[in-house]
């Protein structure tokens, strides 16, 4: 029989199945790594991205990781931070000439820098710069003035219809009390004129009686009876 063959190393197509392959090729990475901290008093660092930008980090715990990047810059001679502190003053240098040339155009705008050094065209810039300015700001001023005249005038509605309900619950009570005090009056001349006060009497005749028939009976005093 023969010997088993070589068995092809490939990245694996289904991502799926990569990312299981991963995870458990990483966790025994991981295990080794620590394995050789603790064995062997060695100084570990291990620093791995996945297919999909995971990050995951393992350092022994006798030391940092600052003291690992400086022995690999001091073995190597490569400085790991140069290119980033060129990159820093680069920065810095931009941002400074930034400020400057700010700092310069508001002291041309408010009339404190001497203009006698500028030629024609910073001259142009400038005061092209300045009418820029003018009609931003003049745009701010009439968006607030619209603003605050839009709040004005709803005040004034708010106030108005305010005023007009009042208004109308005034006229309402008015009318009540117009009524009540009428009808008031209405009875006290109808008790007055009576001069009787509530009772109101009224005659009957028994139908037996002949002088509601011919009209020619007087009223006796038998003959009245309260209603």
């Amino acid at each position: 029989m023969g010997g088993k063959g070589k068995i092809e190393i490939k990245m694996i197509e289904n991502p799926t199945n990569r990312q299981v392959t991963y995870s458990k090729r990483k966790a025994g990475i991981m295990k080794k790594a620590n394995e050789l901290s603790v064995l062997c008093d060695a100084q570990v660092s291990l620093i791995m991205f996945s297919g999909t930008g995971k990050f995951t980090e393992f350092i022994s715990p006798s030391v940092t990781t600052k003291e690992v990047y400086d022995k690999y810059q001091k073995e190597t001679g490569i400085d790991l931070w140069s290119s980033h502190y060129e990159i820093l003053e680069e920065n810095l240098r931009m941002q400074q000439e930034i400020n400057s040339k700010l700092k310069r155009e508001i002291k041309q705008r408010i009339g404190h820098d001497d203009l006698s050094d500028m030629n024609i065209n910073e001259l142009r810039g400038l005061e092209q710069n300045l009418e820029r300015s003018l009609t931003i700001v003049r745009e701010r001023k009439y968006e607030r003035i619209i603003n605050q005249t839009e709040t004005f005038r709803r005040k004034v509605r708010h106030l108005e219809e305010t005023q007009y309900i009042q208004e109308i619950q005034l006229q309402e009570e008015e009318h009540h009390y117009a009524l009540t005090s009428h009808d008031g009056a209405f009875h006290s001349v109808l008790n007055d004129s009576t001069g009787v006060g509530s009772h109101i009497f009224a005659f009957r005749q028994p139908p037996s009686q002949p002088g509601f028939q011919d009209g020619t009976s007087a009223y006796g005093l038998h003959d009245l009876r309260l209603a």
